[in-house]
């Protein structure tokens, strides 16, 4: 069915009809503003987060459903990123010519089904015809117990530096569709189908052992950079520490020059955070979704440092990712 032949009104029931609810929704679609009850003793969070057509995907390398489950994921990354626990969202549709119903059908289901999965309900939002390219926006509210919440100023000095996961494959999955080749299930997910990480930024803020925390989005180096200037200090990381997934490691033998995607590829969505010492071993004690590595140290020092398995400078030929720097496909 053609997009003109059901109508926006139509549409917008359609969207009502599948985006369900939950707790603390007092108004959801289907009114001019959503209505939301925020708990006693916790802190709104709010972000937002456009997705562009060829600049952020490309529709011939992905699907519908997987497009709506991204679309999610990178935006409760955001609230994962500071202790937070997100609660509802807000999607915006800018739909081209040519789009069937069907279509946005998939889109839908993988965006309600992501929600879901995350604990938060499609509360608003709105749609219009695009002349251009299709695309979405997307604001999470979550919420945070006030003495819980994690922000990116909080780094001193002397601080250990971790990473949850894996870094670099989705990069290494868009360079080789970039390439024609096809990459391996793990990458190709990684890149389609990013996983963010509310559990485990809820169970490190709760545990009050982070310092500083954000989510990797533009590359460990340029995420790590914002903690950096926030909070005044330098860095030492260990390249050999780096956390590889097989695949990467075998793309890795073939092409050693690929680690700089590990460092600055993006869209890794996993939790990096800065911890005190002497609360390190804590983080043993917490039963993880996924490996946390320590990849390296904060110092006085300000700059960022990254030295080789034998204690050598290790040079970037490239930073973090910058939508303004160039016209590449993030």
């Amino acid at each position: 069915m053609k997009l003109s032949e059901l109508g926006e009104f139509g549409f917008i029931e359609r969207i009502r009809q599948v985006a369900g609810s939950a707790p603390g929704v007092v108004v959801g679609i289907g009114d001019d503003c959503a209505v939301i009850e925020v708990p006693a003793g916790q802190r709104l969070l709010t972000s937002n987060d456009l997705l562009i057509e060829d600049v952020h995907f490309r529709r011939q390398w992905t699907d519908m459903y997987r497009l709506g489950r991204k679309s999610v994921a990178v935006n409760v990354s955001d609230v994962a990123a500071m202790g937070g626990a997100p609660r509802h969202l807000y999607l915006g549709l800018g739909l081209p010519e040519g789009l069937q119903v069907e279509e946005l059908d998939q889109f839908l289901a993988g965006f309600v089904e992501a929600a879901t999965e995350y604990g938060a309900a499609l509360v608003g939002g709105d749609t219009c015809r695009s002349p251009g390219p299709f695309f979405i926006s997307v604001t999470v509210e979550g919420a945070v117990p006030e003495a819980e919440l994690v922000c990116r100023s909080g780094a001193a000095p002397g601080d250990a530096i971790y990473v949850s996961g894996t870094l670099g494959d989705s990069a290494l999955a868009l360079r080789q569709l970039s390439q024609g080749l096809v990459p391996a299930p793990e990458l190709a997910r990684r890149h389609h189908d990013p996983q963010a990480r509310p559990t485990l930024g809820r169970q490190v803020a709760a545990a009050q052992l982070p310092s500083a925390m954000i989510d990797i989005s533009d590359g460990v180096l340029a995420d790590l950079g914002h903690i950096l200037e926030a909070s005044g200090v330098g860095a030492c990381l260990e390249l050999e520490s780096l956390p590889l997934s097989a695949p990467f490691r075998k793309a890795l033998q073939q092409d050693p020059a690929l680690i700089e995607l590990a460092l600055a590829g993006g869209e890794d969505y996993e939790l990096l955070f800065t911890v005190p010492t002497e609360r390190e071993a804590w983080l043993a004690k917490i039963s993880t979704e996924v490996p946390l590595t320590r990849i390296g140290e904060l110092t006085a020092e300000v700059g960022l440092r990254i030295s080789d398995a034998q204690g050598r400078p290790f040079c970037l030929s490239r930073g973090g990712f910058n939508h303004f720097a160039g016209g590449a496909q993030k």
